[in-house]
């Protein structure tokens, strides 16, 4: 069985019932999540061996975080225990023509302060044939950077694949800085997720006649921004997310994955949907699994991205699939109906 090492921030995620605004809400739901957490509930849920790796305060708060992976399957023994802070983050839910809200509360979270001789990485990766991160992780300071470099630079000496999603956010850091730190991480990066934004934001590198509001995909253009990134970073694949957004409730959900040679567009999914936070992550979990079990690149997309279009079913950040069942849509049965 394969292992799977992520590494980043698990955050408490405050939300308010149903589909109210946080000025009307008197009462909010309490769960957790993080980009290369939720990678790792999807890839426990398909059998996979994942651990995530990250630093949380030692008090209940930080105890309940762990436990929300340990239900799941996660390897939660490498997540170094200390500091004062879990990171929060507060989702508002969109409706209808009202996007969704998400405000950050992270500053001085165990995992922002953490410093580099807190993780052993020669430790972390025994065993380990893939390590994944994201974008948003060096993003919470200078010395995470430094420590998603240590993480690149030891599974690289290991001969470990390394994925990464762009995941940029501007209210975390500006496009410069992402620039100057993503450029060095990419150089030990063998699989890139993007999406159609990600690639213009960080690298400035865009699809041409593309309008991802209007709901307009120009796939001529998506080919362009995966090879100019293979090019120019010598990653062997670059997956691209593509979503058309006609409201918060309604969008379209497809992918393409060039493996060097082939680019592959998978089919499109029309989501009515539940809770989209996650939907990415969801998308990266399926791929890696895919790619793992030895699908080849068209399939591999299929499969990513109906994992993806059933995470976006679920409420909460991760997404909690069987192969089975991620297989079924794939396989073209998406009619939701009854199981008996």
């Amino acid at each position: 069985m394969a292992r799977i090492v992520t590494f980043g921030e698990l955050m408490l995620r405050l939300q308010p019932y149903n589909y109210e605004r946080f000025v009307q809400a008197s009462n909010v739901e309490f769960t957790f999540g993080g980009g290369e957490a939720n990678v790792a509930v999807s890839l426990a849920n398909y059998g996979m061996d994942a651990a995530f790796v990250s630093k949380l305060p030692a008090h209940a708060i930080g105890q309940a975080a762990v436990n929300s992976l340990r239900r799941y399957g996660v390897d939660t023994s490498l997540i170094v225990r200390g500091g004062d802070r879990v990171g929060i983050y507060y989702n508002e839910k969109g409706a209808s023509q009202r996007g969704s809200v998400c405000i950050y509360d992270r500053a001085h979270s165990a995992i922002q302060m953490a410093a580099r001789e807190d993780f052993d990485w020669d430790k972390i990766f025994e065993g380990a044939d893939w390590f994944h991160f994201t974008g948003i992780t060096p993003a919470l300071g200078p010395n995470v950077v430094e420590i998603c470099v240590d993480a690149c630079k030891a599974a690289k000496a290991r001969g470990i694949k390394i994925s990464c999603d762009l995941n940029y956010r501007g209210k975390l850091w500006t496009r410069a800085q992402a620039r100057e730190a993503m450029t060095e991480l990419a150089q030990y990066i063998d699989v890139c997720i993007s999406n159609e934004e990600d690639a213009k934001d960080v690298f400035g590198i865009e699809a041409e006649a593309t309008d991802i509001y209007g709901g307009t995909i120009n796939h001529e253009g998506y080919k362009s921004v995966a090879k100019q990134l293979a090019d120019k970073f010598g990653f062997e694949k670059v997956a691209i997310t593509l979503r058309e957004s006609h409201s918060a409730f309604d969008n379209g959900w497809s992918a393409m994955l060039y493996d060097g040679e082939n680019y592959c567009f998978s089919k499109k999914y029309n989501l009515h949907i539940i809770d989209r936070v996650g939907g990415g992550d969801s998308f990266g979990g399926g791929l890696i699994y895919a790619l793992l079990s030895g699908k080849d690149t068209q399939a591999a997309v299929e499969f990513a991205v109906a994992a993806s279009a059933l995470k976006h079913s679920i409420g909460g950040d991760y997404n909690m699939v069987t192969v089975p069942e991620v297989e079924k849509l794939a396989g073209g049965d998406g009619s939701g109906r009854i199981q008996r």
